[in-house]
């Protein structure tokens, strides 16, 4: 038996596994990394986040992974070009973050990895008339396994799409191992570049969930930020949204996008929700308007969108514990202003609290994807219609 298949499958009989889940996602800022020692499978799964950091991408990496996203314009050799760089560069990342860890590539069992989406085109996108989805994420596997040496799990959005969801958001699954309660609602919310959460209902079953994107989080802030301020990079404490005031005309004409017509689950990305979309919207407009007041009505209408999904999942008013992780959990102007439109019994918390640092957290969902697919006997549990139950990730051995 070749090496890497014998370890592969040691490594399923043993009590741990040592998994690094990669991160990189639609603000296209850099990459997280998290190792985590992973005990069992399925509801009987134990994380321990033994390490975790954020590298950022260079402006000039930044700007080439920005010239590409969503571009149907992109030549086909910058794109190969890129699919390899990328995954050469996160593996560098991974070895020096190991360095610093003190950590042997050796000891790691597997590489959960991503990758950096270039294109998401859902079947739930208004323009899309296919009734298919289609999504693409670069960075591959193959590279990331031979310059680390550690066996790679990868690009997994596909397999889901393959099973009839729509590849995103897939926090559902992890979400689900880490933080389902027998005695509380608790909603896991995600504000990176676009918000989302997952559902679980009390009780721990995995056919209730629900789990949905939900609009731009900080994705148009931090595109309006740059065209306006090239100085800053984001407005990651909500400061400078602060000081301008909400311009109710333009959040009327945001929450007039058909997205927000069709109903949970769906899924969507800069694809939608980028620069264009704006200026249409700012076109509407009879009057002229201060950069600070439009940065200050996109920050109020991602607290209105995520506050409206969260009642739309919570009808019954009842007690519901929010657990808030991504960039967004950093703005406090945002999180001031959905912690004021929550009824008294819904707290927001953070996943620290149950031991998962909120940085990390996307990153250790990937790293419990890929100990599924490895270990688990049939996915977690039944899925759901937008959520199947499969395993995912494809597989890069070592030489």
């Amino acid at each position: 038996m070749h090496p890497s298949l014998q370890r592969l499958t040691e490594m399923t009989t043993r009590n741990h596994r040592l998994i690094l889940g990669l991160m990189s996602g639609t603000s296209l800022d850099g990459l997280d990394l998290a190792l985590c020692k992973i005990e069992g499978f399925g509801k009987n799964t134990q994380v321990s986040c033994l390490h975790h950091k954020t590298l950022s991408y260079s402006d000039s990496f930044r700007t080439k992974l920005k010239s590409c996203y969503a571009n149907p314009m992109i030549d086909a050799s910058e794109i190969c070009r890129l699919n390899i760089e990328i995954a050469e560069l996160h593996a560098d990342m991974v070895l020096q973050s190991l360095k610093d860890w003190n950590v042997e590539p050796a000891e790691v069992d597997l590489l959960a990895s991503h990758g950096q989406t270039l294109f998401h085109y859902p079947k739930s996108n208004p323009n899309n008339q296919t009734g298919r989805t289609y999504t693409w994420q670069i960075g591959d596997g193959d590279h990331l396994a031979m310059r680390t040496g550690i066996i790679t799990l990868s690009d997994f959005r596909q397999k889901q799409l393959a099973a009839g969801g729509e590849g995103a958001p897939l926090a559902a699954y992890g979400d689900y191992l880490l933080f389902q309660s027998e005695t509380i609602d608790r909603i896991l919310m995600n504000l990176g570049g676009i918000a989302n959460l997952t559902f679980l209902p009390r009780g721990g079953d995995f056919s209730a969930m629900q789990c949905t994107d939900i609009g731009p989080a900080n994705g148009l802030m931090d595109r309006w930020v740059k065209r306006h301020w090239p100085e800053h990079k984001y407005d990651p404490s909500g400061m400078m949204a602060k000081q301008g005031k909400p311009i109710p005309t333009l959040l009327k004409a945001l929450s007039a996008h058909a997205f927000f017509q069709q109903p949970f689950p769906k899924s969507t990305g800069p694809e939608l929700f980028n620069d264009a979309f704006l200026d249409e919207a700012l076109n509407r407009l009879d009057d002229d308007f201060n950069p600070l007041d439009v940065l200050c009505t996109l920050n109020a209408w991602t607290a209105q969108l995520v506050l409206e999904a969260i009642c739309f999942f919570t009808w019954k008013n009842n007690a519901v514990e929010i657990f808030v992780s991504g960039g967004g959990r950093h703005n406090e102007t945002l999180l001031l202003q959905i912690k004021r439109g929550l009824p008294s019994n819904q707290i927001l918390k953070d996943p620290a609290d149950l031991g998962i640092p909120s940085d990390a957290k996307e990153a250790i969902l990937f790293a419990i994807l890929a100990n599924e697919t490895v270990c688990g006997s049939n996915g977690c549990s039944p899925g759901t219609k937008s959520h199947p139950t499969v395993l995912m990730g494809k597989v890069s051995l070592t030489v």
